[in-house]
């Protein structure tokens, strides 16, 4: 319904920080077109893209995912109930419009690629393990899941590891909605069977781990902040 997600798209001021931080953690830097007037690069492990933009964002992070056609379909996302904050449309732009989703998250869809899609093999990981999902916060999350299945998400599944949440996916991304104040803010999750290896194994690389939120075990979970403030969640599968 909203198309194929691209990337994570977050503010970051020095993007040459930015992408030496993922670098290091085995990200591989994406080939960029020429969609934004600012400095952007993007990071991905093959499954994920992080899209590091310089130009402040209305929000970061920012959701982005790509629609072809975008302005035929702005009829039927508004039939949905989704109230456009903001678009850009035009034969003389780079077309696109933000949505905000319970809670206030932001979600900007895109006419086009803003860059080429991976050349990692499928599986491919990087020094975080798996890309499990994107973890959002929310205060009703029984509006939340009606709200993400309108878009085209199918509840996949409730679990309580490594918060309460309930998943919904699609064919491209997923997201964990999370309840009860267990997350402050949104975190990307990743996880393995062996992410206590993973993590110590960062950590002898001079890894800086932040405080864990909530009551993770230690063992099993750590987390990881960005230079501009991205948070990664590592988290022993089970």
């Amino acid at each position: 319904m909203i198309g194929r997600f691209l990337e994570i798209s977050v503010h970051a001021p020095d993007v040459l920080a930015s992408l030496d931080f993922y670098e290091q953690l085995g990200f591989a830097q994406a080939t960029t077109g020429e969609a934004w007037p600012y400095p952007y690069a993007v990071v991905t492990d093959g499954r994920l893209g992080i899209g590091l933009h310089q130009h402040e964002l209305s929000q970061s992070p920012l959701l982005s995912f790509v629609l072809p056609d975008l302005y035929e379909h702005l009829d039927a996302l508004e039939k949905l109930g989704l109230e456009i904050l903001n678009r850009r449309l035009g034969g003389d732009v780079f077309n696109e419009v933000t949505f905000a989703t319970p809670g206030g998250q932001l979600v900007r869809l895109l006419e086009a690629r803003t860059y080429s899609p991976s050349q990692r093999a499928p599986g491919e990981t990087s020094r975080l393990g798996w890309f499990e999902e994107f973890m959002l916060p929310v205060a009703d999350v029984k509006a939340a899941t009606q709200f993400w299945e309108r878009l085209g998400f199918v509840p996949a599944e409730e679990s309580e590891d490594p918060f309460p949440h309930v998943g919904m996916t699609s064919d491209s991304f997923d997201v964990a909605l999370v309840g009860g104040g267990a997350l402050t803010r949104p975190a990307l999750l990743f996880t393995d069977t062996a992410m206590p290896a993973r993590i110590q194994a960062l950590a002898d690389k001079g890894a800086d781990y932040a405080r864990l939120p909530g009551k993770l075990d230690p063992s099993r979970h750590a987390l990881l902040v960005a230079p501009e403030g991205t948070q990664l969640l590592l988290s022993t599968a089970e």
